[in-house]
């Protein structure tokens, strides 16, 4: 069995215990005896002896340390002479020397009165043997100068300990061993430890390490070393510097526990801070609570609040939030604490008043700014380079350029020269009032004062012309840089390119983006943005892809307003698939959409009327935690309602409501239209009710949309019981308004209130237009008022008034009078006053002629409004195919039926009964059991007399085997009939009194397999009277109400 090796650390322990015995005589060691071990066998005992081998260790390790404490005391006394390191060279201890013999040198002479040579030995030996690791040694030195008041000596110690990159943990313990090893008294002990923990901080201060010098600042526990106050501050100071506010915070509380501080400059810090947050109410509690304190404040605590009270005054002002209930504004506050200081005994400075001009040049307050300019003067304080900009940037904002010029007079005085930041503030003031030669003199005066202009010059000068559409100079600046020698950058070229995209002159902005590319500056990606953006929505989408593939090409990373440009321009244009590939590239990029993008799709979704991708599109949208924003929430509404899609816009609505969101008034006013659309006057009046609620005011949009609604339910009274009201909320009518309401007044005949109410709209300053002359005219021929009605057409045409609907209203009143040549003759009328008719117009005469079975002037008139590039609707179709009915002319329909939907016009359910009834009398059976087929996919049978068309035609047949081998032949051809269209006609044919022929029909039926053959012909027929009196009452197909003359004029 072997034995197991002790560990280094028991070794170490050993060790020590042996250097630490007392040295034994040589006699003793000689007169001791071996030790012997007996061993018991089966065999009998034997005997091992042990020798003390370990004896000779311990005096080889005491000889060695007697050695070293020699080497030490030799060095000790080498090192009290001038010249030790000649001394130590020449000798044999060079080749002695080891760290461990270093430490011993540094503690054996730690009470030495000049540690200088002492560190000189350290250095002698770093160079020899490298040192830099020992931590304990550094910091022993470290504290041994600073004791010594050796401080720029200890610093750069401390140096060294910092660049060895230990963790400030590391360091800590290091200095809280290396100051308990020396056994400084109380009184000294916490001086230097103070002095060294300074170094350490202010050290890693000075390298940018200022997590490290909060962390080592935070491992503070036992107070051995604490760190001064003005360390604090400074460390304090670094971070509101550095914006780390999280440490700031940590610190401060830090310095609170450890009981350091505060004092008037920690106060100053902290108040520094709040200010630089906006927080300048919690800035000014702590201003007090100085004083309870007992801790006065000093001028620059003064400056700092009074510039803080004038930088959140200039951002109320920015953003109209006004003083309230008698209290001073920011900046009246911040001149209320310059008397206060004065109050106190203190001077204000120059940086005091400084901050007050600023602080009033930016509210707009110039007088007491120069004011303050003059107090200033008064009290001997001379205005420095800073209070001069402050003076001539407020004075340059406010337009007072002269003033800006006498102040530059003052400067040269002073001898002081405006510099180049006063002169752009200048030339920007020039060139927002358009005066460009002021702006170039005073380039030129820069030249003679050789104050160069930058690049931010140029860059202000072409921005503002941009803004002001003033392209062509914006250009010309270019030319006037080459002149001073000055290179444009990005942000110049940018700048002109998006002037030239919002002067919708994107071919300018290729231009220069590529003059850019020639001169060798290379385009970012907010450059590349902005001329994407600019020819997607001059919809050059084409031309822009071509970019975004060079900015790939580039290595350039494309953002989410890269990708927004394309997926709203494709949406614009109803390329949905392509908007959509756009969208899943951004999304496998890593980059989310935010709301725009979103909005952008759904737009376009509902562009196109796809109604259920948009809601899709929504639910994805707050599925991935995006909420929309009030413009996105107006889209989706707004698109839901132009698609007639008020139940999912109400929806929406309440989810939005549902989400937090509050409604703005277009997307209340959106609601309120379309319910007054639907003549669900209730509702509207319910979002009404709501919206004020909120406390969203109602516009005269609103108003109008509820006019209409009132107007259009004939409810008169209610409309102008509204249009009263909205008066009386101080708000004026405009021309919607009286339109609204006269053409109420004249629908129902109330024409003397309506004459009475157009002059009051013209003696508001509204004059008439072709809608309200067109009112007048329609309500005087629905009075018969013929004369009248002429007069105001012909008050119209004096006035270039009449219009085509116009001509619409009297062409279709001739025609009700059957007063057909004057109604042509107005037709031709409108041709030679260049007056283009519409389908309107075509269809109005076509109606009547239809009616009065003239097919071939319908027919005519038909073919010259295609000759005019008119295409018929659905209701000059089905008024057509009505005409032809009436003279019985199948093969006329039928044709007009295959040319119809050759041009894609949806028929309705008026038109296919009419259809299966020409198929029927044509005996094309097949077509019409496919068209009834056709109406049950579409939903439109239910309702319809085509039914009716089939059986009765059916029933007139001679034999009806003739019918069952239809049906037989249809299903060998492989068609069938739905089970709707076999339980109507089996219902039809029962109703018809043929009861024996509908039972071998069905029986047929369920042969073809179109019916199940389980079905019984009681429970087909039994179905209750109503139904059957609604779906087969014998009826002849009629126009619909949608064709009369007024509602389509």
């Amino acid at each position: 069995m072997t034995s197991k090796a002790p560990s280094f650390s028991f070794l170490l322990g050993i060790d020590r215990q042996i250097l630490s015995l007392p040295a034994p005589s040589f006699s003793s060691m000689a007169s001791r005896k071996p030790l012997l071990l007996a061993s018991s066998t089966l065999k009998g005992t034997t005997t091992r002896t042990i020798k003390f081998r370990n004896f000779t260790t311990l005096e080889n390790a005491r000889q060695e340390q007697g050695e070293a404490d020699e080497v030490v005391r030799r060095i000790s006394n080498l090192l009290k002479h001038s010249n030790w390191k000649p001394l130590i060279e020449s000798s044999d201890i060079p080749d002695k020397l080891t760290p461990h013999l270093v430490g011993s040198v540094l503690r054996h002479n730690r009470t030495s009165s000049d540690p200088t040579r002492l560190l000189g030995f350290f250095y002698w030996c770093d160079s020899r043997l490298g040192l830099r690791q020992h931590l304990q040694f550094h910091s022993l030195l470290a504290l041994l100068l600073c004791h010594a008041r050796f401080f720029p000596q200890a610093g750069g110690l401390v140096q060294r300990l910092i660049e060895s990159r230990r963790p400030p943990f590391d360091l800590l313990e290091s200095l809280v061993g290396a100051a308990k090893e020396l056994g400084l008294d109380p009184h000294d002990r916490v001086a230097v430890n103070s002095a060294v923990f300074d170094m350490v901080i202010n050290a890693y201060k000075k390298l940018g390490l200022l997590n490290e010098a909060s962390s080592l600042l935070l491992f503070v526990e036992d107070g051995v070393f604490l760190p001064s106050l003005i360390c604090c501050n400074s460390l304090l100071t670094d971070f509101l510097r550095s914006d780390m506010m999280g440490l700031f915070h940590r610190v401060y509380d830090k310095m609170l526990e450890l009981k350091i501080g505060p004092d008037v400059y920690t106060y100053t810090i902290l108040i520094k801070a709040l200010c630089k947050g906006g927080k300048v109410e919690e800035a000014k509690m702590l201003l007090s609570e100085m004083g309870e304190k007992g801790c006065s404040p000093n001028v620059v605590t003064y400056n700092i609040v009074i510039d803080g009270l004038c930088r959140v005054g200039a951002l109320d002002e920015a953003m109209e939030l006004k003083a309230v209930h008698g209290r001073l504004g920011r900046t009246e506050e911040g001149k209320w604490l310059l008397e206060e200081m004065e109050r106190n005994g203190l001077k204000a400075n120059h940086v005091t008043y400084t901050a007050l001009i600023n602080g009033f040049m930016k509210q707009g307050n110039v007088e007491q700014a120069l004011a303050l300019k003059d107090e200033m003067a008064s009290y001997g304080i001379k205005l420095n380079f800073i209070t001069y900009s402050a003076l001539v940037s407020g004075l340059c904002r406010a337009g007072d350029f002269d003033k800006v010029k006498c102040l530059f007079d003052e400067m040269s005085q002073l001898g002081m020269a405006p510099n180049v930041q006063m002169y752009n503030n200048l030339i920007e003031g020039y060139c927002r009032q358009s005066n460009r030669d002021k702006a170039y003199e005073l380039l030129a005066e820069m030249k003679q004062r050789n104050v160069l202009p930058t690049v931010y010059t140029f860059s202000l000068m072409i921005n503002i012309f941009c803004q002001r559409g003033e392209l062509h100079h914006a250009n010309s600046i270019l030319e006037e840089m080459a002149f001073w020698g000055v290179k444009p950058n990005v942000v110049v070229y940018t700048t002109l390119i998006k002037g030239f995209i919002q002067g919708g002159k994107p071919e300018g902005a290729v231009n220069i983006f590529e003059e850019m590319k020639d001169s060798e500056v290379s385009p970012d990606v907010f450059c590349y943005n902005s001329l994407i953006h600019g020819l997607c929505k001059a919809k050059q989408t084409e031309r822009a892809a071509a970019y975004l593939d060079e900015m790939k090409a580039r290595g350039l990373k494309l953002d989410l307003f890269t990708y927004s440009a394309f997926i709203d321009a494709y949406g614009k244009e109803g390329k949905m698939k392509i908007a959509c590939k756009y969208f899943s590239e951004m999304s496998s990029c890593g980059i989310a959409a935010n709301d725009v993008i979103y909005t952008s799709l759904i737009d376009g979704y509902l562009n196109e009327g796809n109604v259920l991708e948009a809601l899709t599109t929504f639910k994805l949208m707050l599925d991935q935690g995006v909420l929309p924003g009030l413009q996105g929430c107006s889209v989706l509404i707004n698109g839901l309602l132009k698609n007639g899609k008020l139940q999912d816009a109400l929806r929406v609505f309440l989810e939005l409501k549902n989400h937090g969101l509050v409604a703005d008034v277009y997307i209340y006013t959106s609601l309120i239209s379309s319910t007054c659309k639907q003549g669900d006057m209730a509702l509207a009046f319910q979002f009404l009710d709501e919206m004020c609620r909120n406390g969203v005011e109602p516009t005269v949009v609103t108003y109008n949309a509820l006019i209409n609604g009132l107007c259009k339910s004939a409810n008169l009274d209610g409309a102008r019981n509204m249009f009263n009201k909205m008066k009386e909320r101080g708000m004026v009518p405009n021309k919607v308004t009286y339109a609204t309401i006269i053409d109420g007044y004249c629908k129902t005949g109330n024409l003397a209130e309506a004459f009475r109410l157009s002059d009051e709209m013209q003696s508001n300053g509204i004059p008439k237009d072709d809608f309200v002359y067109n009112s007048f005219l329609g309500g005087c021929l629905k009075e018969g008022d013929m004369d009248t009605a002429l007069s105001i057409f012909h008050e119209m045409m004096n006035n270039g008034f009449d219009c085509t609907p116009t001509y619409n209203i009297l062409i279709g009143d001739f025609c009700k009078q059957n007063r057909l040549s004057e109604a042509h003759k107005l037709l031709e009328n409108m041709v030679d006053k260049n007056i283009t008719p519409n389908h309107v117009t075509f269809t109005i005469l076509i109606d009547y002629h239809c009616k009065m079975e003239l097919m071939g002037e319908a027919n005519r008139l038909y073919l010259q409004m295609q000759d005019r590039d008119i295409e018929p609707t659905i209701i000059t179709y089905t008024l057509l195919l009505h005409g032809y009915h009436r003279v019985q002319n199948w093969v006329k329909m039928l044709s007009l039926f295959e040319e119809m939907v050759a041009k894609e016009v949806e028929p309705d359910e008026a038109t296919y009964s009419l259809i299966v009834e020409a198929y029927c009398e044509e005996g094309r059976w097949i077509e019409a059991f496919r068209m009834l087929d056709e109406m049950i996919v579409k939903g439109l049978a239910t309702k319809s007399t085509a039914y009716d068309a089939l059986v009765n035609a059916v029933n007139r047949k001679e034999e009806f085997p003739e019918l069952l081998e239809l049906l037989n032949s249809m299903e060998r051809q492989g068609l069938m009939l739905t089970l709707s269209t076999c339980t109507h006609l089996l219902r039809g044919f029962y109703n018809a009194g043929n009861a024996e022929n509908t039972a071998d029909l069905l029986n047929c039926m369920m042969k073809c397999e179109w019916v199940p053959k389980s079905t019984v012909l009681s429970d087909v027929i039994s179905d209750s009277a109503s139904q059957n009196s609604a779906s087969f009452q014998q009826s002849s197909p009629t126009v619909p109400k949608a064709f009369d003359v007024a509602s389509m004029a």
